[in-house]
């Protein structure tokens, strides 16, 4: 279907006394219910018009939202209603220095949510604002792509623990000033979904909830168009069902993707978002976002109607769960990326243009890039941030744009092949240890996959790996919105080659990067004679400083040009107040010279080291070195 062609649905009023007699029926409406529903209900009445008025379910289906709504608000705890009370007079809390994010697996690094929880004073001591549990849903045992092949949003992995647990851990995580971050993986679940299983069995019902057809034609005709996302796995886009039929499953084969041109899907993952609301998370990771539209002709990737569904998913958190935001995980080309960032969609996202060339300036030694993208793709709506990392539990694609590497007379596929050498260990003089993800040997194209302390040096035994693994952090902590760590980087933890044994997991080259806690380095990092001690002091500085810095709120900065490829500049901002940030990609030293500083008043204040700077004198940055410095403009 398309957006420009459609039937409308009846009037709106019409609609909006449907929608709320079905929500009636299960019970007396809440006011503020009422409130907001009178406040979002048009905007959401106009995208289910746009996206499904075509259908003759269209009208019911969103009558039913509303409902599932009405009634997920009635059984929303009274603390996270108190929290979206918060929330309503903090819009922009997630923009405070205070801000700073950890990720793991549970298992990995906890071994269940107990274990979890047994972490709380351990995220405190970090400094930790924000903790993202990688997938824990009920997932097949064996494949299952680390838990993304999901096949219950509404039951824990058992070997983890259970729901009531997670909502019991959320609350002791909000107590410690801690929000619960987890996956919403909405553009797939798992073949052994009680849907898709269904589907399989031809429930007339569920059939619609997948992209299943009864030969090659349709696939054939989407795939002239589609690229292939998991060459390793399957080529193109579908793969075969043992009955002779066809599913579209983009990513892994077990992992099918849902159909939101049926308006009844959208209805179904509403009410597991908002099952998800009421446990407790406070943002959810919109999983996969570019690819949750299909329309014949296209990449079936960004497609308008992707906002669309995001507006409209936002729109029913507005009125059930208006304290929730959505985070945006698009590793498109940048362009696409920033189009899912705003108020109406997501409202954080991740940031994996600066990841990428950040590890591209390491390589390079040349920081151009990365300035270039500061100046021109950092910039985001009010009331939006980036959430910047160094390194995630997935791949590092190389998310440049050809045209912006063109500029500096670099050909982008020759470049990218250059990255993947460099950080696999195969180029000459390389101080990487990565592993390759999805290498396609038609085409070239490869992801790099390892921990930072590997891909930075540390493991190689580079003299200088510690200082890029605690310059990369600083960029990351020093450019705005939300930093996330790794859990694990911040004690220089090293690739896990063990992976390779486990028959589940051997042809998943990321599992490198997922290794156990490493117990032996947390316990050692109170000692300053270990990579793990000096890592863990060093960084721990970087983010106390960063908590009290409120130039470091929000997420806007300005570009400081040198006179040096090597150096990265920019400045932060808060009122009068300014932070210089510069950052010395090369492996040499660097001068910048008085002239460069001078519109500034020559008396700075280096806030990592805690000393006064003559400015007249220049700034010395060492080699892998960097400065945050308090200045005032003249």
């Amino acid at each position: 279907m398309t957006t420009s062609d459609f039937r409308p649905l009846d009037a709106m009023e019409d609609d909006r006394d449907a929608a709320l007699a079905r929500a009636a029926a299960a019970g007396r409406l809440d006011e503020d219910f009422l409130e907001r529903f009178d406040a979002h209900f048009p905007r959401l009445h106009s995208l289910f018009t746009r996206l499904y008025g075509d259908r003759p379910d269209g009208q019911e289906q969103l009558a039913q939202v509303v409902a599932a709504a009405s009634a997920s608000w009635k059984s929303r705890p009274l603390d996270l209603k108190v929290r979206d009370r918060q929330r309503a007079s903090d819009p922009d809390w997630f923009q405070s220095e205070r801000m700073l994010g950890g990720v793991c697996y549970v298992d990995r690094f906890g071994g269940n949510l107990d274990g979890i929880r047994e972490q709380i004073p351990y995220f405190r001591e970090l400094g930790l604002t924000y903790l993202h549990l990688m997938p824990l849903f009920d997932s097949p045992d064996g494949e299952n792509d680390g838990g993304y092949a999901v096949s219950s949003y509404r039951r824990v992995n058992p070997s983890l623990g259970t729901m009531a647990q997670l909502a019991d851990l959320a609350a002791e995580l909000r107590l410690a000033g801690i929000s619960l971050v987890l996956d919403f993986i909405f553009n797939h679940t798992s073949n052994q979904h009680e849907w898709a299983q269904k589907a399989l069995a031809g429930d007339p019902e569920f059939e619609d909830f997948y992209l299943i057809f009864p030969d090659r034609t349709m696939p054939d005709a989407f795939e002239r168009t589609t690229r292939e996302i998991f060459p390793d796995d399957h080529p193109g886009s579908f793969v075969p069902l043992d009955d002779g039929r066809w599913v579209w499953a983009t990513f892994y084969r077990y992992q099918w993707d849902l159909n939101y041109a049926n308006p009844a899907v959208f209805r179904a993952m509403a009410g597991e978002m908002l099952f998800l609301a009421n446990q407790g998370v406070e943002v959810l990771r919109m999983d996969a976002v570019a690819f949750i539209w299909k329309q014949l002709g296209t990449s079936c990737e960004s497609l308008p109607e992707a906002h669309l569904l995001l507006q409209a998913f936002n729109a029913v958190l507005a009125m059930a769960a208006p304290g929730m935001v959505f985070k945006s995980e698009a590793i498109v080309h940048p362009d696409e990326v920033a189009s899912y960032i705003s108020p109406e969609e997501c409202r954080l996202s991740y940031n994996p243009l600066q990841m990428a060339l950040t590890w591209e300036a390491l390589a390079t030694r040349d920081g151009r890039l990365l300035q270039q993208a500061l100046e021109r793709r950092h910039a985001l709506p009010a009331g939006t941030a980036w959430v910047n990392y160094v390194r995630s539990h997935d791949d590092i694609g190389w998310t440049f744009a050809d045209e912006d590497a063109a500029e500096f007379g670099i050909d982008g596929y020759r470049h990218r092949q250059f990255l993947n050498r460099f950080y696999t260990g195969k180029h000459e003089g390389t101080f990487a240890r990565g592993v390759a993800f999805q290498e396609n040997p038609a085409t070239g194209d490869a992801r790099v996959t390892g921990t930072t302390a590997s891909l930075a040096g540390i493991e190689a035994g580079d003299e200088a790996g510690e200082d890029r693994v605690v310059l990369a952090h600083a960029i990351a902590l020093s450019t705005g919105g939300v930093p996330l760590l790794y859990l694990g980087d911040e004690v220089a933890q090293l690739n896990d080659y063990s992976y390779a044994d486990d028959p589940d997991r051997r042809g998943d080259s990321r599992w490198v990067h997922r290794g156990n806690r490493a117990r032996d380095q947390y316990a050692r990092r109170g000692d300053l004679a270990t990579p793990a001690g000096r890592v863990f002091h060093r960084l721990t500085k970087l983010i106390s400083v960063r908590q009290s810095t409120p130039e470091f709120a929000g997420n806007a900065l300005t570009s400081f040009r040198t006179s040096h490829h090597s150096v990265v500049g920019y400045q932060r901002v808060s009122g009068d107040a300014v932070v210089l940030v510069l950052a010395n990609v090369a492996d040499a030293e660097v001068q910048i010279d008085p002239l460069t500083l001078s519109g500034f008043d020559r008396a700075a204040r280096d806030l990592v080291l805690g000393a006064d700077v003559d400015l007249a004198e220049g700034i010395v940055l060492r080699p892998h070195g960097f400065v945050w410095v308090r200045v005032t403009p003249l």
